[in-house]
């Protein structure tokens, strides 16, 4: 295993970006080895003529900066393009076992997987096997399997292409059972907006910063989850446009920047302030800040209506487009300042200072995260943004609209081709009449589901397009041991990590092209195409020679696999499909021709092109045909403990990411932008919380779920760290507290994991 670096705690006090970016760079580029590499890639990320980045999915611009990547962009590159590999000959050396005490970021640091692989109980190794007998078996493996025991997980990272063919395949198989990495973060969005303004996605493109005149950020840590987002901040805020954001933590990129491409930012001290206002909002208490943000525009309504001036409300707009707005109305109306104030932690003043910017400014776009998707009530959460919205028309003009800011490269991507478990959502006649089979009409499993089909044995088999799926879900203790007992297991992945150490009776572990490598089908370099957070399409190229010869794309891996399963004579052209994949886009664009008609051009014009949002044109696809203010059912975002009877003892614990990892994906054990350094094993806390509890900073502690006691979540021991957080909250690391967060913690409807408020209680270890 790797030696570590020391423990170091020291507060960061520079802006983010910087000279701290430039040398977080450097630092990756050196450990991976892939100096002769990925320079040469890096300038050709997120790049109309390159690949798409293969770590977040924030836009892509038309007319790129010369750079156009950022320090975790850069880290994602370099991981990928190591010169390290993890083959055969590495597993001859060490069975699972021992594998399974080597940490996270050992595994996948030892590099790039190599060789198909198959597991072997006698010796509990991998061994290496043929890509035939891969196919061969697995396929053999699956038509013994009853269709719905099979899950299709999809990580979000494969292009349109194979995600498009991966959902053919799946329901071909005959079953719809295919959750992805969006039920574990933004399918709360999905629920939320639907149901509000008939869209599933975001309604904001690039050109919308261009012409807004506020931001409002919620629960999103754009300095560590999507770095190239602060070019437009910074362009923004040099037009003096307000940014008021609302977040439990202090994060350094919502707060100073500079520009790592400006030379004149380098070279002196001054940086850009992000954030005019900064307010932090308990854990669990957006809803009820979003209450009082509304409840503030009613009462300066009420008092320019007494003084003959302009309505602050835009009422042509909610009567022309809204349903519901005085039940709403009646409702905020309804709700006492105390609550509001003891539920959100913030104070009625700071709340009228948040209103009043908005109450004058008339282009308005909300940016959030899973800062409000991750709670019991985050559907709630994410329809009290379109509320606000809609109070003053913020929607379908330039400048305004809502934008959530999705995580994986193509999460969204996937399910607008067919990704999903519901068959409602998708064309199923057209589906049906082009390729002729019967698409299945019965629900399928998302990622909570098909977590509890497996802890009770309903799922027998699983195969995994990407990702490292043990690591993200919640109730890893109890998941672990209930994952060997699968008959199946299948694995795509280009580097090790922990989901492919805990064997099933069957196992294969099948190595894919990364997406920086050119895929070559018969000598042709073939393009693909990925959807971003602002609904954008762009095809894209590799630009580096794969690391192994027996490696296989991603698409030609999915072909393989449903020619070996399915009956003969599909008219699906799976051969064909693989080795041209503009035969692939051809038929998309046959099955989503109002999004995908003419693909193949649109796709390599500067800047790609945008799926229609009818909210732009303030159409909207609502039973009712207008939009819809949603009622708040509770100013509590996490009802599992009631506030006003929580014990002293519990604190509400939010998981985060660090600036050196990207969703599972540890690049490093550097947390600059928290002054964290050699290790992930931390909890932040309020100082107060500290001594109230009887702790001292530095003590080391068991963090333990405060609810369900009949079954025991614990991690540790973690290490005390005083931060700025409000009190009676608390923040560690994802996943490393997945263990913390029970399978039925999670939002009604969405079914998404509510990691972003678990109660907890806190012991010194040896107590």
């Amino acid at each position: 295993m790797l030696i570590h670096p020391k423990t170091h705690f020291h507060p960061y006090t520079h802006a983010s970006g910087g000279w701290g970016s430039a040398k977080s760079v450097m630092k990756i580029l050196w450990r991976e080895q892939a100096f002769a590499k990925a320079p040469g890639a890096l300038l050709k990320q997120n790049k109309p003529d390159g690949f798409a980045c293969v770590s977040c999915a924030w836009a892509k611009p038309g007319h790129p900066h010369a750079l156009e990547f950022c320090e975790n962009g850069a880290k994602a590159t370099a991981w990928e393009l190591t010169s390290m590999k993890t083959s055969p000959a590495f597993f001859a050396e060490h069975t699972l076992s021992e594998l399974r005490q080597w940490p996270d970021y050992d595994l996948e640091q030892h590099g790039r997987l190599t060789h198909p692989l198959r597991y072997d109980s006698a010796s509990d190794r991998y061994l290496e096997t043929t890509w035939e007998e891969a196919y061969r078996e697995i396929g053999a493996q699956l038509q013994v399997l009853e269709p719905d025991s099979v899950v299709f997980y999809a990580s979000g990272r494969a292009s349109l292409e194979t995600s498009f063919m991966y959902q053919l395949f799946a329901r071909a198989y005959g079953t719809n059972n295919l959750p992805d990495s969006s039920n574990m973060c933004h399918e709360s969005t999905s629920v939320g907006l639907q149901e509000s303004i008939g869209v599933p996605v975001g309604t904001v493109t690039l050109e919308d910063f261009d012409h807004t005149d506020c931001l409002f950020f919620f629960g999103q840590n754009v300095g560590s989850n999507a770095p190239r987002m602060l070019h437009q901040l910074q362009d923004v805020r040099k037009r003096n446009v307000p940014i008021i954001t609302f977040n439990p933590l202090r994060e350094r990129g919502l707060e100073r920047f500079v520009n790592p491409q400006s030379p004149t930012e380098m070279l002196t001290p001054d940086s850009t302030i992000i954030s005019t206002q900064y307010h932090q909002v308990a854990i669990g208490g957006d809803s009820a800040a979003l209450l009082g943000l509304a409840k503030v525009l009613l009462e300066m309504d009420d008092q320019a209506q007494r003084e003959g001036r302009a309505a602050i409300l835009d009422y042509d707009f909610i009567a022309q487009h809204t349903e519901g707005f005085e039940t709403f109305a009646t409702m905020v109306r309804g709700c006492h300042w105390q609550h509001i104030e003891r539920q959100s932690g913030l104070t009625r003043g700071a709340l009228e200072a948040a209103a009043s910017v908005y109450a004058r400014s008339q282009r308005v776009m909300i940016i959030y995260g899973m800062g409000l998707t991750q709670h019991r009530h985050g559907v709630q959460n994410v329809q009290m943004l379109v509320n606000l919205l809609l109070m003053r028309g913020n929607f379908g003009k330039p400048g305004a609209g809502i934008c959530p800011v999705r995580g994986h490269s193509n999460v969204q991507g996937q399910r607008t081709v067919g990704i999903t478990e519901d068959p409602k959502k998708v064309p199923v006649e057209l589906i049906e009449q082009q390729f002729g089979f019967k698409v299945p009409s019965q629900m399928g499993l998302c990622t909570v589901d098909a977590c509890e089909g497996i802890l009770v044995g309903r799922v027998r088999g699983f195969i995994g397009l990407g990702g490292n799926f043990l690591r993200a879900i919640p109730d890893t203790s109890r998941m672990e041991p209930a994952w060997q007992t699968l008959q199946l297991n299948v694995q795509i992945a280009t580097k090790l990590n922990r989901t492919h150490l805990l064997p099933a009776q069957n196992m294969w572990l099948l190595p894919c092209l990364g997406r920086i490598e050119i895929d070559r089908q018969d000598g042709v370099a073939q393009t693909w195409a990925t959807e971003d957070s602002t609904g954008c399409v762009h095809g894209w190229r590799g630009s580096a020679e794969p690391v192994s010869t027996h490696l296989r794309a991603e698409a030609s891996i999915v072909a393989g696999l449903a020619m070996a399963t399915l009956p003969s004579g599909s008219s699906i052209d799976w051969e064909g499909w693989s080795k041209d994949y503009s035969l692939i886009r051809t038929a998309i664009g046959t099955i989503y021709p109002d999004i995908f008609h003419d693909m193949e051009t649109r796709m390599t014009e500067p800047g790609g092109f945008h799926r229609p949002i009818a909210v732009s044109q303030r159409k909207w696809l609502t039973d009712s045909g207008k939009a819809q203010f949603i009622m708040l059912s509770t100013l509590n975002e996490d009802d599992d403990v009631n506030p006003g009877a929580t014990p002293r003892d519990v604190l509400q614990l939010m998981t985060l990411r660090s600036n050196d990892q990207f969703n599972t994906t540890i690049y490093g054990y550097e947390d600059r932008f928290r002054g964290i350094s050699g290790t992930r094993k931390v909890i932040f806390m309020h100082c107060n919380d500290i001594v109230r509890l009887g702790f001292e900073i530095g003590d080391q502690v068991l963090l333990t779920t405060a609810i369900e006691p009949e079954v025991k979540r614990q991690v540790g021991p973690f290490e005390i760290v005083a931060y700025d957080i409000p009190e009676g909250c608390a923040a560690a690391y994802y996943p490393e507290c997945n263990p913390l967060v029970p399978l039925w913690h999670h939002a009604e409807r969405s079914k998404v994991p509510a990691a972003k408020s678990v109660p907890v209680r806190l012991s010194l270890v040896g107590s």
